[in-house]
């Protein structure tokens, strides 16, 4: 199966890496030249630079033969692009947007986007699951994708206290997606200032709850 993935962030890489492993041919398309160039380094010709959203740049990707196309950069707008272009321009079969509002999710479904992921929608059906047999069922789905979800409080003495999330070193195998502040729901962005006892949820990789837990002082 040929997959075409666009956006070379965390989620990207991994889906990249994982999809190589399982014996599928994979193009990782990432638009930033740092980006790329410490993607290349790992993944090899399996990583090129530019920008999916560029009808040429799928073009030379080879979209018209992909039975896949993946976007999952961190801007909604460019994923509903990228997919559209997928099926409108190069007749992809099948695509696959992340969605980081989950509110967008009726609009690309009207779209003809054929799958939305939506970390943020995971994460809040998990909290606001109040049996603990609703919880199992997407806890165990994100699992078995290799990933899990951490929760945790922002002590008085974290140093990220009135720092933006752009101020914040977090780990690359780490995906914030909610905060949740006096019981109000936050989709955190670039521009979210961390507060006392905010409540933290984010989507990990095996090997990264101590690494986002020390990123925001909360360890123990």
């Amino acid at each position: 199966m040929y997959i075409i993935i666009g956006g070379g962030g965390d989620i990207g890489y991994y889906l990249t890496k994982t999809l190589l492993n399982q014996g599928h041919e994979v193009l990782l398309l990432e638009k930033d030249a740092t980006r790329y160039q410490a993607l290349s380094e790992e993944l090899g010709e399996a990583v090129v630079r530019g920008d999916a959203c560029e009808a040429r740049v799928m073009e030379d990707a080879g979209a018209k033969r992909a039975d896949v196309v993946i976007a999952v950069t961190g801007e909604d707008d460019d994923n509903l692009v990228i997919c559209q272009m997928a099926k409108r321009r190069f007749n992809v079969n099948r695509t696959i947007a992340r969605l980081n509002n989950p509110k967008h999710e009726k609009i690309f479904q009207k779209l003809g986007i054929d799958i939305t992921v939506s970390p943020t929608k995971a994460i809040l059906s998990l909290i606001e699951a109040e049996i603990p047999t609703t919880r199992f069922v997407p806890l165990m789905k994100l699992r078995r994708a290799g990933l899990d979800f951490v929760e945790l409080r922002i002590p008085a003495e974290s140093p990220t206290i009135g720092k933006t999330l752009r101020e914040i070193n977090l780990p690359r195998n780490s995906n914030l997606a909610l905060i949740v502040r006096n019981n109000q729901p936050i989709i955190p962005n670039a521009d979210t200032m961390i507060q006392e006892d905010d409540e933290i949820f984010a989507l990990v990789s095996p090997e990264g709850e101590d690494a986002i837990r020390k990123a925001f002082g909360a360890l123990g």
